[in-house]
């Protein structure tokens, strides 16, 4: 510890930083805290996995800012090509966390979609935008909606290809829940193929799929590029759904619990930097849109993260349901019941073959403890409750209390 930090460390200090938890203190003197007790970062430097989506941008920023170095630790974000990936360096340890899909976690949790190992979710990163893309080919057939892909896949029979980013990622559960909702089955009525993010604007390009789900800024891209539509957006699928998660494997918290807490700080702190206002948006927006990191113009980031969408065939519209990262800590807090949504959507399409114990898989991953530990060091707001209730596009109301009957409930399905 230099001398400095040492003179700051007077008894009397010492002693408010234990009374307030690290709280509101001089960052200076609070990274001395970490280093001098039991809450020093067990592990200082750590490798976060990312895709190239806009919604890395608070694993990127809290690196970009020095937000990691305020809580003891050293994020290196690493660029991935696939899910896939991510996956298999989260389960081996080449990775020490992800920016990873909600749903992916659950299902390496149960052994559906890759080996089976035990997950952790810490919180999650940001609510919305995320949508589904339709060719422009489709479009010109009327095909712009929902109920115009249903009458055209009606009176047009043939095979119709449709792009996810995971079996049992967040893209493919928004993608079958729109799909359903509109009477078709995706399982029977199309074909479903996984492609990485950044390479569904290009398969689109040659004609390989007839639309996608996936984040942004590729649905944008594929607007500017001229080769498809805006169907529908996420946040009108699920207003506020949980998107992205910060994830790792349950052994890593067991072991390295104050790297956890310490990384979620700055996630956390990361997220209300960029939520608070037009100027830190675009400099988010310049900064990932850089091939380090999205690689893809800075305009095909900025107006969606502003809510400024159209579709690509002349509607244009402001939605106040934007991609958000933080919105007062609402974002973030790793409800139960959302982990437990998408165990009832994989049993729903076949992924689990029988009802797992919903709640008790939900508390065995969502890091609950851990996330107020780091809600309290970056000042975050905590919600009174681990579970929320949402009504979804469909009108259906989740709220987690019997997941069985939800799950069972659905006329179309597997």
């Amino acid at each position: 510890m230099t001398d400095l930090l040492k003179a700051k460390l007077s008894r009397r200090a010492v002693l408010q930083t234990a009374a307030v938890g690290a709280i509101g203190i001089d960052p200076a003197l609070r990274a001395a805290v970490y280093a001098a007790g039991s809450d020093a970062p067990e592990k200082t430097e750590v490798k976060i996995g990312f895709i190239p989506l806009t919604d890395c941008a608070s694993v990127v920023m809290a690196s970009v800012l020095g937000i990691d170095k305020k809580y003891g630790v050293t994020i290196i974000p690493s660029k991935e090509a696939s899910w896939a990936g991510v996956r298999d360096k989260l389960v081996n340890g080449e990775l020490d966390f992800a920016h990873v899909l909600y749903g992916l976690v659950y299902g390496v949790h149960l052994g559906i979609g890759g080996p089976k190992k035990d997950m952790a979710v810490l919180a999650t990163l940001n609510n919305n935008g995320q949508a589904i893309t339709l060719s422009k080919k489709l479009a010109e057939k009327g095909a712009v909606d929902g109920a115009g892909l249903a009458k055209l896949m009606a009176s047009e029979k043939r095979e119709y290809t449709f792009a996810q980013t995971f079996p049992t990622g967040t893209h493919a559960m928004w993608l079958y829940y729109w799909m359903a909702a509109h009477g078709i089955n995706p399982m029977k009525d199309s074909k479903v193929i996984t492609v990485p993010p950044p390479q569904m604007v290009a398969n689109m390009r040659v004609g390989n799929m007839d639309g996608f789900c996936v984040g942004e800024p590729w649905n944008h891209r594929a607007i500017i590029d001229g080769i498809g539509v805006t169907a529908v957006t996420t946040q009108d699928v699920w207003k506020d759904h949980p998107e992205k998660v910060l994830g790792t494997t349950g052994d890593f918290v067991k072991k390295y619990p104050n790297t956890a807490r310490a990384v979620t700080a700055a996630i956390l702190e990361a997220g209300r930097w960029i939520d608070a206002g037009l100027s830190n948006k675009n400099k988010m927006a310049e900064t990932i849109a850089d091939k380090s990191y999205v690689n893809t113009s800075v305009d095909a980031i900025n107006q969606r993260i502003l809510g400024r969408y159209q579709n690509g065939m002349g509607k244009t519209w402001d939605d106040p349901n934007y991609m958000k990262f933080y919105n007062d800590g609402a974002v973030n807090f790793p409800y139960l019941s959302d982990g437990m949504w998408f165990l009832t959507q994989h049993k729903r399409w076949g992924l689990l073959k029988d009802h797992p114990d919903y709640l008790g898989v939900a508390k065995q991953i969502n890091q609950i403890d851990i996330y107020k530990q780091a809600a309290t060091a970056s000042k975050t707001p905590v919600p009174k409750s681990d579970m929320r209730s949402s009504k979804l596009m469909d009108g259906v109301v989740w709220d987690g209390k019997d997941p069985k009957k939800y799950a069972d409930g659905f006329k179309v399905k597997a």
